[in-house]
């Protein structure tokens, strides 16, 4: 198989999708995206697959407990192909969109259990267009998660956060701290899912503009207090 002009608009469109959230997309986004039907486009990533463009994934699909979906992600020959500039950043309205979005989704939850609280915010995030977008809803996935452990263990952790140095260094703690004092108590299969999209947040951080990282960091900041 060669990469012919219909294959290659189907690629670069997974990529162009991928890029803003550097999460793996499921073939029915893809389908949506181009305007075809979801057949159409699964049949096409699976001959991407085989010519070493994509690699595919099962993820948990949020709208059914223990149901997983076949995603798929770019390879570095794929990306190669397609060198692409960073996307321009977000403006100042549409952050505010964002921030005020997840606060009230965060507000909305106090009084939820944590499993319903989480549950609700995975759901959200497949839904996000941008890197920072992103980062926004991981940051409120560990805030829910934050906000259950409660007393002298909410506290420190928050002190240790605000006092960080640099934005990224606040980040990163903020995600590390809680990540390791919760990971224990996961089951198995929420605790690799929870893993992997931490991952995708810590590359996405050295994604964002200087701006940008300024702005989650204010974020973060602001919840907190």
């Amino acid at each position: 198989m060669i990469l012919t002009g219909r294959r290659k608009q189907f690629l670069q469109k997974l990529i162009d999708l991928y890029n803003k959230t550097n999460m793996p997309v499921h073939y029915e986004t893809l389908a949506r995206a181009i305007g075809v039907s979801k057949w159409t486009a699964y049949d096409m990533l699976k001959e991407l697959e085989k010519l070493g463009c994509l690699t595919r994934d099962y993820a948990v699909n949020p709208g059914e407990t223990g149901r997983s979906q076949i995603v798929f992600q770019p390879t570095a020959k794929a990306s190669s192909l397609f060198e692409q500039p960073r996307s321009e950043v977000i403006d100042p309205e549409e952050w505010h969109q964002i921030k005020t979005k997840v606060l009230a989704l965060l507000n909305s939850l106090k009084s939820s259990s944590l499993s319903d609280a989480v549950q609700k915010v995975m759901e959200e995030i497949p839904k996000v267009q941008v890197r920072v977008a992103f980062c926004a809803y991981i940051i409120g996935l560990l805030l829910v998660y934050l906000r259950k452990l409660g007393g002298r263990t909410e506290s420190l952790i928050k002190s240790l956060v605000q006092h960080a140095p640099t934005n990224e260094m606040r980040m990163t703690m903020f995600v590390g701290t809680v990540l390791g004092t919760i990971i224990q108590t996961m089951n198995h299969e929420m605790g690799i899912e929870v893993t992997d999209l931490i991952g995708r947040y810590l590359k996405s951080i050295t994604d964002l503009s200087d701006r940008e990282r300024r702005m989650l960091s204010d974020f973060l900041y602001e919840s907190l207090a």
